[in-house]
């Protein structure tokens, strides 16, 4: 699939919210690890912020304070979610697999 053509101002434009999204995304993250923002908190504003939907499960879960790459493949693996899952991907199910799994 060929990438659509752009004028200069469409790119500089395009990557500008491009950049706004990753600043964004990474506020969050760094949120997270802070710990003013839980994980069941993430996981409400999932349903009504696009960019909180589409952030990486697993980066979410490694900012948690105490839980690194290790146990974050651990918790994840043992809610059966996918290493590339984003949080808008993950069923109730899994949601609450992962909550509960970080309650223990």
């Amino acid at each position: 699939m060929a990438l659509p053509t752009m004028t200069p101002e469409q790119r500089s434009e395009a990557l500008a919210k491009a950049a706004a999204v990753r600043k964004a995304r990474s506020e969050l993250i760094a949120q997270v690890k802070k710990g003013s923002v839980s994980l069941a908190e993430v996981l409400k504003r999932a349903d009504a912020e696009d960019l909180v939907k589409k952030t990486k499960v697993a980066a979410v879960i490694k900012a948690l304070p105490g839980i690194g790459p290790v146990k974050a493949a651990k918790l994840m693996d043992e809610a059966e979610i996918p290493v590339d899952r984003r949080i808008g991907g993950l069923g109730s199910r899994q949601r609450a697999a992962l909550l509960e799994a970080l309650k223990a």
